[in-house]
């Protein structure tokens, strides 16, 4: 029997110790947030000096190692840090250069291993979730690198519909949001992985049981009322990849609802997009709870960043003077190490968010053409 990774073990085992243990985090001796032999990324904090000037090559330099120091260190797909990185990082590889073919290489090593374990196996803690990541990031990497559907991918994606469930999603921890607490948030990104693998979906055309499957993971993003907020920015970004998903009428109530949320000074906050009793099963609504107004509503890296990214793919403009204000926030709020700040909704330990934080905002910037610099030089082979 193989065993689940090591951080899925994590969430298995120690989600509820981790949450009561909080304060004694707190206090003991900070390290570093990622760190693998040359690799060290100094904890995250609020307090972290923002940069005078953005920095390209920063942010950059912190998705790449801190993805790879991860993967060398903990040896799994983590939605947090390499399933986020292999969602994006592939569509930056245009200025940026490609990632690192060795993240490729360990999806693919790591999807055999998947397909080896029972579904039973399958159904527990985030396995499943980890499938999914498998397969978006194999598709994005086919569409944005090599621009061709490979066998790997449509394996990927194969696989993850073998273990789809009845109504249309996948089995979720339900221990750390805002990426690992929701079936929904799983099934968005699967309905991005079906729509982004080139050809994919022409090819299994006349696959009846595969149709079948699909139009179930359709129906139910369609169809199912999102948790939150939060799950219906996810619904949008589905809709916006995925033709045909939902009505111009829909998509447009949802943009504005987004929008609705925007800060005073630019920014948006993941906390103000959900009920703290309604992440998950509510496992950190006593945390969140506990916070001050200003924790809750300050702007932070990720939401900014997933909401502009998001608005930038369901079609508003650069030009509209809601988005110049959220470019402005992310352009100047950016921290020393070249990640943007997230107060984890979990802990205050790792603060492991900031690095979707941090992959959301430079990814906005630069799909809306906010970043106007020559390809940065970084090693990548």
């Amino acid at each position: 029997m193989i065993l689940p990774r090591f951080c899925l073990l994590l969430t298995i085992t120690f989600c509820p110790f981790l949450l009561n243990n909080a304060s004694a985090a707190e206090e003991e001796e900070k390290v570093p947030q990622y760190e693998f032999e040359g690799i060290t990324i100094p904890p995250a904090s609020a307090d972290e000096p923002i940069r005078k000037e953005f920095s390209l090559e920063k942010a950059a330099g912190y998705l790449d190692q801190g993805a790879t120091a991860w993967t060398n260190s903990h040896g799994c797909v983590s939605c947090h840090t390499t399933g986020s990185y292999m969602v994006l990082r592939p569509s930056l590889s245009e200025l940026l250069g490609k990632p690192k073919t060795e993240m490729r290489d360990f999806f693919v090593s790591e999807l055999a291993d998947y397909k080896q374990m029972s579904r039973k196996e399958l159904r527990i803690g985030a396995n499943a979730a980890t499938v999914v990541y498998l397969a978006a990031g194999l598709a994005e990497w086919d569409k944005h690198v090599t621009g061709e559907l490979s066998p790997e991918t449509d394996e990927a994606l194969r696989f993850m519909f073998e273990i789809e469930e009845e109504n249309g999603t996948w089995t979720s921890a339900d221990c750390w949001p805002p990426l690992e607490s929701s079936p929904y948030q799983i099934a968005s990104v699967a309905t991005i992985a079906t729509a982004t693998a080139p050809g994919w979906l022409e090819s299994v055309k006349d696959d009846s049981e595969l149709q079948t499957r699909i139009t179930k993971l359709k129906s139910y993003m369609s169809g199912t009322e999102p948790p939150h907020d939060y799950g219906r920015v996810l619904l949008l970004w589905s809709s916006a990849r995925y033709p045909g998903l939902l009505e111009e009428a829909k998509q447009k109530e949802l943009i504005e609802l987004l929008l609705s949320h925007q800060n005073d000074d630019g920014g948006w906050s993941v906390r103000s997009f959900s009920q703290p009793e309604k992440w998950g099963k509510g496992n950190r609504a006593e945390r969140l709870n506990a916070e001050t107004d200003e924790q809750r509503s300050a702007s932070d890296g990720h939401q900014s960043g997933l909401a502009l990214l998001v608005l930038q793919e369901a079609g508003v403009p650069a030009s509209d003077p809601r988005v110049q204000k959220g470019l402005n926030w992310l352009l100047t709020n950016q921290r020393e190490s070249g990640r943007w700040w997230t107060r984890s909704l979990n802990t205050d330990e790792w603060h492991y968010v900031t690095f979707s934080g941090s992959l959301y905002p430079l990814t906005a910037l630069i799909k809306y053409g906010a970043v106007d610099q020559p390809k940065v030089s970084l090693k990548t082979d």
